[in-house]
């Protein structure tokens, strides 16, 4: 079934992770805090935290020879779509890889869509049916076949705070160990996993 979204050509019209990236940016040096109401001010201090762990993945990672020799096979084009948002800790420990494994091959287009503003789309990418959670990548072919989906996290990541939900930590405990497993990972874990999704496309 080909989503009413791709014959709209929503994603196809999406950000470029570049322009993402710019407005992400720009909001950080330019939003006047004072305006902001309670909530409003506890998204932009995570998007402030996300911004650094962005540009500290954005200098130090290179994608393994491996992975992009692999995707450099990828002989026909496809659109992933990243359906995000900046003040997502897990979007800024997982998207600058992505962005980074998808100038491996142009054939790849990289776009952009906002959660908050496309919960119809979101609502499409539920994990286990009911959590908003991000980001999430849908690739498609360029007719609009659904190629795989991933998200919202590596798998070893997920498990983790399945784990501390069900050992009754709080959000913030939980959090606290995601990121510290997220610092230790350095990309290594999403690298696994995209290898093993291109492989399976390959062979296809």
């Amino acid at each position: 079934m080909i989503h009413q979204f791709f014959i709209d050509k929503r994603p196809q019209n999406g950000l470029t992770y570049e322009e993402y990236f710019n407005q992400f940016e720009e909001k950080i040096k330019t939003t006047d805090t004072a305006a902001l109401n309670e909530e409003e001010k506890k998204l932009f201090e995570y998007s402030k935290l996300n911004l650094h762990r962005t540009n500290r993945i954005h200098k130090s990672y290179k994608v393994s020879d491996e992975l992009c020799e692999l995707l450099k096979e990828i002989d026909e084009p496809q659109l992933w779509m990243a359906i995000t948002e900046d003040w997502c800790g897990d979007s800024a420990q997982n998207l600058p890889y992505i962005a980074q494994f998808t100038k491996c091959n142009p054939k790849i287009d990289l776009r952009i869509v906002l959660r908050d503003a496309n919960p119809d789309i979101m609502d499409l990418y539920l994990t286990h049916g009911k959590s908003r959670s991000i980001p999430k990548i849908v690739a498609f072919d360029q007719n609009g076949n659904e190629l795989f989906q991933w998200g919202p996290r590596p798998k070893a990541a997920q498990q983790l705070v399945e784990d501390a939900k069900a050992a009754g930590k709080s959000k913030d405990e939980f959090i606290e160990e995601l990121h510290l497993w997220y610092g230790k990972n350095r990309g290594k874990d999403i690298e696994e996993e995209f290898k093993e999704i291109v492989k399976l496309q390959l062979a296809d």
